[in-house]
């Protein structure tokens, strides 16, 4: 099964590291992340499943329920969660779905298979509260992925969610935003009366709406 930006994210129900979830009452009416390890026990994923709940009052403020997979059983992820707490200085506290048949793996088409058939690649979900698929990153299992990076997505889609803006390259949160084409310059000033400048007729910027 192949997912694709808006489309619906396939709900399951599944084993995990803190018991059996249904993935949408996971979620509630939340934002979601849901990430991808080759396996369990391997350094990148060590020292992102750390970061990831470091950060976890950054997720908390932005309303985002974060749930990892792994191909690996419960015990096994028990057993490297004291590992990740130990080495990482930190408490995971969310789920790592054990996939070992590997069902959720493929409805979000994690497994590569000219990079690896038997283990997933570092694919990243974020998923409105809607249940739609906002955005997908897929890095190779050697790459560690930035989480700063993902909690900037999460703010810009959060943002332009809420305001018709979009964000520019390098963007983050505080920023000037671009209005979007579909709103007329001269309406400009009645939806962001903060001000905005005309930088080409079809570029203008205004300062973030929500700051």
């Amino acid at each position: 099964m192949s997912i694709r930006i808006g489309d619906v994210a396939p709900n399951f129900q599944a084993k995990t590291s803190i018991g059996d979830i249904d993935f949408y009452e996971f979620l509630g009416d939340n934002w979601g992340v849901i990430f991808s390890h080759p396996a369990d026990n391997t350094p990148v994923c060590t020292t992102e499943l750390g970061r990831t709940a470091q950060l976890k009052s950054e997720f908390e403020k932005r309303n985002v329920k974060v749930i990892a997979l792994s191909v690996d059983s419960v015990e096994s992820h028990q057993s490297w969660i004291n590992d990740i707490n130990e080495t990482q200085n930190t408490t995971v506290e969310f789920p790592i779905i054990a996939d070992q048949d590997k069902t959720v793996a493929n409805l979000y088409d994690m497994i590569h298979p000219n990079a690896s058939e038997t283990q997933t690649v570092r694919s990243l979900f974020i998923i409105s509260p809607d249940k739609k698929v906002k955005l997908m990153i897929v890095y190779p299992a050697s790459v560690g992925r930035n989480f700063n990076e993902v909690l900037r997505v999460i703010d810009s889609l959060q943002l332009t969610a809420e305001y018709s803006v979009a964000t520019p390259a390098d963007w983050k949160d505080g920023d000037d935003v671009i209005v979007m084409n579909s709103i007329k310059t001269e309406d400009i000033p009645a939806k962001f009366p903060k001000g905005h400048k005309v930088i080409k007729p079809y570029l203008r910027t205004t300062p973030q709406p929500n700051k």
